[in-house]
């Protein structure tokens, strides 16, 4: 019986950071803690235009751009059985990812940030391009260092 061949898989560029110089780490240091980024966990509920590819592509991009975020690249999919989409920003400072539900009128949305960026703000734009009526936001912080 013949070894079955090993599948190739797609190439993925990678970058690798030195640790060594802690200065180019990019930690946020925001009321007396260290950390490496925030992460926001939003939820909109009774949400418009959620099953819209060019007007998510548009509030994500001006998300980015609002919380001064650096767009690398954004990938959408459209599901056609159920309208919704989920995709991701890629940002230089993490990303911003959404999955919808335009069947329930509902979005869940991840927004992390490290760096100088004010990911809070792109809240602010998920909730005026999208006009929730019921809006649910965690925010944690990742990566927190003690202080001494």
């Amino acid at each position: 019986m013949a070894d079955k061949p090993t599948p190739q898989l797609p190439s993925a560029s990678i970058a690798i950071y030195s640790a060594g110089d802690q200065s180019e780490d990019h930690f946020m240091q925001r009321d007396g803690l260290k950390f490496a980024g925030e992460h926001f966990l939003v939820d909109l509920w009774q949400a418009q235009q959620l099953n819209d590819l060019q007007h998510m592509e548009k509030a994500l991009r001006e998300a980015v751009k609002v919380a001064g975020a650096t767009l690398l690249h954004i990938h959408l999919h459209h599901f056609t059985s159920s309208g919704g989409i989920s995709g991701v920003a890629v940002l230089a400072e993490s990303h911003i990812s959404v999955h919808s539900w335009p069947q329930r009128n509902f979005a869940a949305f991840d927004i992390f940030m490290c760096g100088d960026t004010q990911p809070v703000k792109a809240v602010e734009v998920l909730k005026q391009y999208f006009k929730p009526q019921k809006v649910e936001i965690k925010t944690i912080k990742r990566g927190l260092l003690k202080l001494d």
